[in-house]
């Protein structure tokens, strides 16, 4: 394996939901390092590192919005997704299968010759613990929860896509993380801070997890070895498996907040966690700013679960290893609130 990877040759590249922690962070890199980025997101970019870079305004499950988005392109990363622990089934299906399905259909009637599709490692889990697994085969009948069903759909027809002429390649980056997370750090730092974050069985369940720029890395690096990564999914982390309670408690103690200290057993969570999903959806909570009830199955199992991953094949297709370690990361996040706060 090559310490250095090798420069790629500009390309034009369309990033999907680039208005995102993770999206915006691919669209930003792949423009350092001299790629023409057109981004397509509901929502346009705007702020630091944007500057340059084209917008289209829209959904990827619109054609229009999706045909003008890829034209000119070589090369599409497609991280646009609803991703939530709960919702309506056909809100995942709109954006994250038709949508993916939109925007395939666009990519290849431009020409465009790569596709990444960024995928989630819950496409191929089904509830028990994964230790030092490899990817495994998304299954939409399987996976747990409407995000995971959906995901794994879309990854399906993706790569089902694959061939000499439009490349398409998998990348999962497994439990994001870093400053400016919304999805997993504010809320970890909300709910200790309203004393609403109990440890399952202890926080004693083995996990893994990507930062932020590692993730970013290593989306981008997929389309640079295309050549290698194309027709199959690779789970991306950081490589550096923690006990879930070590990790909640460096989020908050980076910024500021006591962690959570007590427990509950995870079969109790689990059970607790379908009761309060089936009556926050019943209660009409859907389409809030606030949307995402306290617990879930899906939640429940993710943190009373070991998950993490093998990562030599990754590793050695991509011919990249992540940068900063967790802790590294920790320090980071720690800045990120000092500086907020100061």
């Amino acid at each position: 394996m090559s310490s250095v990877p090798t420069p790629a040759a500009p390309r034009r590249v369309l990033v999907t939901g680039a208005s995102g922690l993770l999206g915006g962070a691919v669209a930003r890199l792949l423009a350092e390092k001299g790629h023409t980025v057109r981004t397509l997101q509901r929502t346009p970019m705007s702020g630091t590192g944007t500057v340059g870079m084209e917008s289209v305004a829209g959904s990827v499950a619109d054609p229009a919005a999706a045909a003008r988005a890829v034209a000119g392109m070589d090369a599409v990363v497609h991280l646009a997704a609803k991703v939530s622990f709960t919702g309506e089934w056909q809100d995942f299906v709109d954006t994250n299968i038709t949508g993916t399905r939109t925007l395939i259909d666009a990519a290849k009637g431009a020409g465009v010759r790569d596709f990444v599709f960024v995928s989630s490692p819950s496409v191929a889990h089904f509830g028990e613990p994964i230790a030092g697994a490899g990817a495994g085969t998304a299954d939409p009948e399987r996976a747990r929860g409407f995000y995971a069903r959906s995901k794994a759909a879309a990854e399906l027809l993706a790569l089902a896509e694959d061939s000499p002429s439009f490349r398409v390649g998998a990348i999962r980056p497994h439990i994001v993380w870093g400053p400016g997370d919304t999805q997993l750090v504010e809320r970890v730092i909300d709910r200790a801070r309203s004393g609403r974050l109990p440890l399952l069985n202890g926080g004693t369940a083995l996990i893994d997890t990507t930062y932020i720029a590692n993730a970013a890395a290593a989306i981008v690096r997929g389309l640079e070895r295309m050549d290698h990564a194309h027709g199959q999914a690779l789970v991306v982390t950081n490589g550096e498996p923690r006990p879930v309670g070590e990790l909640l408690a460096g989020i908050c103690t980076a910024a500021g907040v006591t962690p959570p200290a007590w427990s509950v057993p995870g079969w109790l969570a689990r059970g607790a966690g379908s009761v309060i999903e089936r009556a926050w959806l019943a209660a009409g909570t859907r389409g809030l700013v606030h949307d995402e009830p306290p617990m879930t199955r899906f939640l429940a199992e993710q943190l009373s679960t070991s998950h993490w991953f093998d990562q030599r094949r990754t590793r050695e297709v991509l011919d990249w290893t992540p940068e900063v370690t967790v802790e590294d990361g920790m320090r980071r996040l720690a800045a990120h609130y000092g500086g907020a706060s100061a």
